[in-house]
This record gives C-alpha cells, structure tokens and sequence, in this order.
C-alpha cells in the first residue's frame, strides 16, 4: 500500500506538471490563432484533456476484460461518470480554489454567451442520452438515429462555437497569453512549432500521468473490493478528469474564467454527446437505479448552472452548491452498495 500511495503521488505530480506547461502553450495558440477563450477552452482544451476519460470507455468495451458484462459497465460507468465529476466535483473546486480571494458571494464571470451555448447543448444531448436507456435494444433503428443526433448535436455546437470567436475577439474576450511560452526559458524561438512542440509534450505528460493514476487507483479498488461498475462511477472519473481540475484551477487563480469554466463546460459537451452515443450503441445502455441517480444529479447540476449564469456572473456559492451535489450523490451511491 505505501508504495501505491508513492506512485499516486508521482502521477499526480507529473499532472500538475503538464498541466501547466500544456495551459501555458494553449494560450499562446489562441494569442497566435487571434480566437477568442471560448474556442480556446471549449473546444482545443476540452477535447485536448478529454483524452483519458474517452480512451477509458473504449478500452473498456474494445479491449477490457474477458467478461463482456464487466467491460460493459465499465464502459457505461466512465461515460457518465466523466460529466457528472465535471459539473459537480470539478466547478466545486474551482470556487474552493478562489474561496478565500473573492469570497463565498464574489462573482465568477466567464463570457456569458459561451457559457449559456455550453450548458443549453449538454442539457440537451443528455437528455437525449437519458431517454435512450429506455428504447430497448431491439429497436436498433431507433439507438441508431439517437446516437447519430447525438454526434450531429457536437458538431452544430463546434459550428457555432467557431462563429462565434471573431466578434467575441472584436469584443475584448481574445485569448491572451499570461506568461511567455516555457519552451523559451530553452533558448528555443517562439514560433509555431515550438507552440505545438510543447503543446504536445503538454498533452502526452497529462494522459500518461493519467494513466498511471488510474492504474493506481484500480489497484487500490481492487485492495478494497469495489465492484465494477462503482469503480467506473466514482474513482476512475476522479482520475480521469484531474486535467481539467487542475487546468481550469490554474486558470481560475489566474483570473481567467472565461477559460477555465470553457474547459470544463466543453468537456461537458464533448462528454455528454460522442460518448453517450458509443455508450448507445455498444452496451445495454438501460436505466439502472446507480446509473439513473447520476444523470440526474448531473442534469440537476447543470441545469443548476444555466438558472445561475446570469449578466453580472456566477456566484462562489453557486458553484460551492454543485459540490453539495456530489456529496449527495456519494452518499446516496455508497448507502445502496453496503
């Protein structure tokens, strides 16, 4: 045990590492692209630290274990596990995270029009991933046109989203870079490819800290007997989603809440449409009692967002609120299997 705890320690280390060289080489991508933060967060980040929690379902499903029911509730676990972290546990932390520096009735002022776009499509593409657990799997047809919807709803949204950016730019709201590029304390020039080229370096160190966390942590579930499908509910989402915890804190304490709520809210999009339609369409997808309690508390923390996002921005204790969220879901989670 004291050897895993050394090994969690190292893997989240090198996920803080690379989460700032990667939030360091994204800003500078958008100040060069001239895009404004929405494009820069919700899409390149979103998408970029998406990567573990997306690979998780796959491998599961495509290459998990020899039992075919195991692999399927890990699959359907890490889909809708992933969402309902980002929208409880992680924005929790982003208010503990500048608490103490703007208080419990301070504000929190991503760019509303995003913000709103982000949260309307991933209500929407839930709902519809809600209402396909109860098509049954015979109506093949029908799990192929939903699931289609869903993939046809993320691409609308990334048209729109890219729309957006020039007069968001226009406006003030373009992606600027805080500090110069840390490829160049290298003597390095600072030019595209030194951009990409830590970009890249950003991104490989955030999945393989990823990796490895999550490889500890199913050792440790392993220890203490958790079952299958818990484990893909609760601990591996905590793991997968540490990028975008740790991006969007840093971004937060930096005063960019424009970019750090996009990298949350956009993974949300991503997560709630392309995976639920792999989920659809690969597994059962049927509305069991530990799986329906989450899609509803993250529908209810989402939408608890939306009814908050107003002019002036959100309030700490908003989004200390979604955290209170997480805790009932644990609660009601672990009450059901002891």
């Amino acid at each position: 045990m004291p050897q895993l705890i050394a090994e969690l320690l190292v893997m989240l280390l090198i996920i803080l590492a690379a989460a700032e060289i990667f939030t360091n080489a994204l800003e500078h991508l958008g100040e060069r692209l001239k895009i404004s933060e929405g494009v820069t967060g919700s899409l390149f980040a979103a998408v970029g630290t998406a990567l573990p929690e997306t690979m998780i379902p796959l491998l599961a499903l495509f290459a998990g274990t020899t039992s075919v029911s195991v692999n399927e509730e890990i699959g359907v676990g890490a889909i809708l596990g992933a969402p309902l972290m980002l929208s409880t546990l992680s924005t929790c932390l982003m208010a503990l995270a500048i608490l103490g520096r703007r208080g419990a009735t301070g504000l929190v002022t991503p760019e509303r029009t995003g913000l709103v776009r982000d949260l309307n499509f991933f209500l929407l593409a839930f709902v519809l991933a809600a209402l396909a657990m109860y098509v049954p799997k015979s109506a093949h047809i029908l799990r192929v046109g939903l699931s289609f919807g869903l993939v046809l709803t993320y691409f609308i949204y990334i048209m729109m989203t890219v729309r957006a950016s020039s007069s968001l730019v226009e406006s003030g709201h373009g992606t600027e870079a805080g500090a110069r590029l840390l490829l160049t304390r290298l003597r390095l020039p600072e030019n595209m490819f030194t951009i990409l080229l830590q970009l890249g370096l950003g991104l490989g160190l955030l999945v393989f800290g990823a990796k490895g966390f999550i490889h500890g942590i199913e050792q440790v579930s392993e220890l203490l007997g958790i079952s299958a499908l818990l484990l893909s509910l609760l601990i591996i989402p905590i793991a997968t989603e540490l990028p975008e915890k740790v991006n969007s804190i840093l971004w937060i304490r930096r005063g960019k809440d424009t970019l750090a709520f996009g990298n949350i809210t956009g993974a949300m999009v991503f997560q709630g449409t392309l995976l639920p339609a792999i989920g659809i369409m690969l597994t059962p997808w049927e509305p069991r009692i530990e799986v329906l309690s989450g899609v509803l508390i993250t529908l209810l923390a989402a939408a608890w967002l939306r009814v908050n996002a107003r002019p002036q921005g959100l309030a700490v204790w908003v989004l200390l609120g979604n955290g209170v969220l997480y805790v009932t879901y644990l609660t009601i989670t672990l009450s059901r299997s002891s």
